[in-house]
């Protein structure tokens, strides 16, 4: 029978009910779906290499024959035994291991000719001698090498990502199946001049050719994913994604929005008032952008992007204070109370330019009136700050998740900020634009990305920068310590604080545990007790009260507290420039960014600033890599672009708050040159209303899934 791209996978040649099952658990229920889950990488089973000059330690292919059937040697536990098998060539004799392999006894006979194929290693127990280990193995009948049809040698081969229980090997019969008995059509919404520009294949023998490519083809190619074929399937994901953010764009560009008045004496003069500092040029340049963005008639959508430190609060302060003075209201969300706090102290600071009692409101001659709405304020004081919002008293309202609750009411909600927009999913941003009439919306992200992945995750935003830090800033030194060493790190901190400074010591858990970690509180007791003693030291951690955290924080930023104890929840929004030390135990732990971000809480102020991140001198791996980047560069976005190298973009795309958005090949990083090339190309597209749309049209009728990341874009 025929196969159809529509038909269900469950009906296929060596699928079955239980294959099926796992097979639409990874999104996979038709041949489509099927022939869109390509291979990781590709070995070549073409070249046969003679026993003689085989290299121990690599993987190698030979033709060869049966020197000795061997046998199975049983044990008195275990399943099957294990096969062993002798082969020969003409060069030498290289001998094969099969665990489990009972199930090989009888099938092999001296001088029968076969092909096997894997690494090749020294023999534990027999010194001299050359062995695989549960290789891939196939009988052949011909003299030249394997049969034509044979789906593990003599071509280059498709490696596949295992899914449960369907091994690579299975994928790949399973697969060949299907193209052997394909229709041949597959339809291709790629425009005819896109293809004859770049020379594309067509999207069939670009599919064909990834699955099973030619004899001829160039394996390093590949394997770094550069093939003609693959390069045309990378395009057509990105061009696709490409193509809803630029028409996203333009819908929100044929919304009416608000026009702000930006030029006048009274908002230079309301700008000139908050500012506590002169502005750098990268903040003014950014502000610029902002501001002609407000000057339109369409809702602006920009993300703000910037290191640790680089200012960028100020910024959407001045654009909250433009939006405030032409008579709108502005909301701010952050992720965490802490920094809703944090962003709260520092509006009231800029904005009512009075202290006053936690609580209670002040004015000043700015008239801009600020309030905080989270989750664990009393009643009675939540009521009256909703009311507050909702009469439009409140300008500048800032708060968690908590904004987005239906409670909150703004009369006139003119600019929507969102801080560490990455930890919000993309409907929690727009249930918060909602609350107003096509609002302004500035993100911000003080995890610095990469443009070519900035240009995936929000090619809907324009882009800024602020790319210098404020003067008199002095770089944090970061050094490694181990276990051995925390005496001397202990000396150095009390040195610290004895000459007025202040210092964080971090921990990853709250409590013990199993994993045999330090934990925040019990390290907490035994620092004041034994290590501080007559120094005032303070525990921070996400299990105490919202009051409890306000108290801590506000005693650690007033300087009574002279040491804190934390875990992460310090990671965003504290900012004390007395604090010029933060020891961080375990950082073997942490994250590559998560490290940056925790060690972006000192060096705020004038004075020089240590981090010491305490792990073992004999990690490998990956933790050794981000502790030496840590060493290396306190620039973000170096971290950044190492940081994406080890865990790939995955976690910035956020599969669990903004859906679906990974592709299936594409990699921004990898391919970013692909990404600018399709990115011009949607773009351009989307400049003709009625070629867009009969491109939509085509991908929709071909790739359902497509119709999952355009939702995506509507409201990413």
């Amino acid at each position: 029978m025929t196969t159809m791209l529509s038909n269900p996978v469950k009906y296929l040649r060596g699928v079955g009910p239980q294959r099926a099952a796992l097979l639409e658990e990874r999104g996979i229920s038709t041949v489509a779906d099927l022939l869109a889950y390509l291979p990781f990488r590709y070995e070549d089973r073409i070249r046969f290499t003679p026993i003689a000059e085989i290299i121990p330690g690599q993987p190698h292919t030979i033709l060869a024959e049966v020197a000795n059937a061997g046998g199975t040697i049983r044990f008195a536990r275990g399943r099957g035994g294990v096969f062993h098998i002798a082969v020969r060539d003409g060069s030498g004799t290289l001998y094969a291991r099969f665990f489990h392999g009972s199930y090989l006894e009888g099938k092999f006979k001296q001088g029968q000719r076969l092909v096997m194929h894997g690494k090749v290693d020294d023999d534990p127990y027999r010194p001299g001698r050359l062995e695989m280990v549960n290789p891939q193995i196939e009988l052949i009948g011909s003299a030249d090498g394997a049969p034509a049809d044979s789906t593990e040698v003599g071509r280059i081969v498709p490696i596949y990502e295992a899914i449960g229980a369907i091994s690579s090997r299975m994928l790949r019969r399973i697969i060949y199946s299907v193209l052997n008995d394909f229709d041949g059509n597959v339809p291709d919404p790629l425009p005819v001049a896109i293809r004859d520009r770049y020379k594309f294949p067509t999207r069939r023998e670009a599919l064909i050719s990834a699955h099973f490519p030619p004899k001829n083809e160039n394996l390093e190619l590949l394997n770094s994913w550069r093939s003609p074929a693959q390069i045309r399937l990378i395009f057509e994901e990105f061009f696709y994604y490409q193509l809803a953010l630029a028409l996203r764009r333009q819908q929100e560009h044929r919304r009416s929005g608000i026009a702000m008045r930006v030029r006048e004496d009274k908002i230079r003069e309301a700008l000139k008032r908050i500012l506590p500092f002169k502005p750098t040029a990268s903040q003014k340049r950014v502000l610029a952008e902002i501001a002609a963005d407000l000057e339109q008639p369409y809702p602006m959508h920009r993300l703000l992007e910037g290191d640790v430190g680089s200012g960028k609060t100020i910024v959407a302060f001045e654009a909250a204070t433009i939006a405030i003075e032409n008579g709108y209201q502005v909301a701010l969300m952050a992720p965490t109370e802490i920094l809703a706090a944090q962003h709260y102290l520092s509006a009231r600071r800029l904005f009512h330019r009075t202290e006053s009692a936690p609580g209670e409101t002040a004015r000043a001659a700015a008239g801009y009136q600020v309030e905080l709405l989270v989750s664990g304020q009393k009643r009675l004081e939540r009521s009256e700050a909703l009311a507050r919002v909702e009469s439009g008293a409140a300008k500048f309202v800032v708060g968690t998740h908590a904004l987005i609750e239906n409670p909150v009411i703004f009369k006139r909600l003119g600019l929507v900020i969102v801080d560490e927009q990455h930890r919000f999913g993309v409907l929690q941003r727009k249930q918060l634009i909602e609350k107003g009439v096509s609002p302004h919306v500035l993100v911000m992200t003080a995890t610095p990305i990469p443009r070519t992945l900035a240009l995936t995750l929000y090619g809907d935003l324009d882009l800024s920068v602020i790319d210098e830090m404020p003067p008199g800033r002095t770089p944090v030194e970061t050094r490694w310590s181990d276990e051995a060493s925390l005496k001397g790190v202990w000396e150095f901190m009390r040195g610290e604080v004895t000459r007025g400074r202040q210092g964080f010591v971090l921990y990853p858990v709250i409590e013990e545990s199993k994993q045999e970690l330090k934990a925040a509180t019990a390290e907490y007791e035994r620092l004041a007790r034994k290590v501080f003693p007559g120094i005032r030291v303070g525990l921070l951690h996400g299990r105490l009260k919202n009051e409890e955290k306000d108290a801590v924080m506000d005693e650690f930023r007033r300087g009574t507290l002279q040491i804190l104890v934390a875990t992460t929840v310090i990671e965003v929004g504290v900012d004390v420039p007395n604090a010029t030390m933060m020891v961080i135990e375990h950082a073997d732990r942490f994250g590559l960014a998560q490290l940056h971000q925790l060690r972006g809480r000192i060096g705020r102020g004038t004075e020089k600033s240590y981090c010491i991140l305490v792990a073992p001198k004999s990690i490998t791996g990956d933790a050794r890599d981000r502790i030496e980047a840590m060493i290396a560069t306190s620039n973000g976005f170096e971290i950044a672009e190492r940081d994406l190298k080890q865990r790939g973009p995955g976690e910035f795309f956020g599969t669990r708050q903004h859906g679906d958005a990974a592709f299936s090949v594409a990699q921004p990083l990898r391919d970013h040159e692909v990404l600018e090339l399709a990115r011009r190309e949607a773009f351009a597209i989307a400049e003709d209303p009625a070629a867009a749309k009969e491109i939509v049209a085509k991908v929709e009728s071909v790739s359902p899934a497509w119709q999952k990341r355009y939702q995506l874009a509507a409201v990413g």
